[in-house]
């Protein structure tokens, strides 16, 4: 019998596997720069646009929106103030990465709102219009967010905590938790509004819980 001889193990940095390395798909520095740039760029946009549709949205972003129309207060202090809490909530579950980047995310979301009133001010827009486009770019802004470990607070907070420990999709978390904020607009906006902002926010949400699923995206 011929003698058995070890074959060459291949180099593990070249060989091919049908393991993921998980090396292989970690975020750059650049890119998580990138990505969080884009994806509160978008998000701010998207609120620009339901702002100037008179509408409101869920989570922090919609209550943010809800009270500006109630008391005048700028958004982009709203917006702040009302995450305080749930940054602390973040660093003390979610760890310093995730908090540190949400943070950012934070105030660059309410940096872009004077950005967009002074260089894109909208005078009139189609109600409808306005509110659904805004709804698909804030959701799209959020997407890429989470994809690069971060979110603009609030309920994004809790949607993702929810879902790495039960497994119920973030995004029909926040779906529960945006519509009691939606009704509540019913106090200070025409009930026409609220209708809309309802729509708007289901097709917000509908774009995390189908595309922000466990294992779906290998990027970190």
């Amino acid at each position: 019998m011929d003698a058995v001889t070890d074959a060459p193990r291949p180099d593990p940095d070249t060989a091919p596997s049908l393991v993921f390395d998980d090396r292989a798909h970690a975020h750059s520095v650049a890119e998580d720069v990138l990505g969080i740039a884009t994806g509160t760029f978008l998000a701010s946009l998207g609120l620009h646009l339901l702002h100037a549709a008179h509408a409101v949205t869920g989570g922090t972003a919609g209550l943010s929106l809800l009270l500006g129309y109630a008391t005048g207060w700028p958004f982009w202090a709203l917006f702040t103030l009302i995450n305080v809490p749930f940054a602390l909530l973040a660093a003390w579950r979610r760890g310093w990465s995730f908090t540190i980047r949400t943070v950012i995310s934070i105030v660059l979301v309410s940096a872009w709102a004077p950005v967009h009133a002074a260089l894109f001010p909208i005078v009139q827009i189609e109600p409808w219009y306005g509110t659904l486009a805004g709804n698909l770019l804030a959701g799209v802004g959020v997407l890429i967010l989470f994809r690069h470990r971060s979110s603009i607070g609030g309920i994004n907070i809790i949607g993702l905590e929810v879902q790495d420990r039960t497994g119920f999709r973030a995004g029909w978390t926040m779906m529960i938790f945006d519509l009691v904020i939606i009704l509540s607009a019913l106090l200070v906006v025409p009930w026409q509004n609220v209708v809309m902002s309802a729509v708007g926010a289901v097709l917000l949400n509908l774009v995390l819980a189908l595309n922000h699923r466990p294992g779906r995206y290998l990027g970190h």
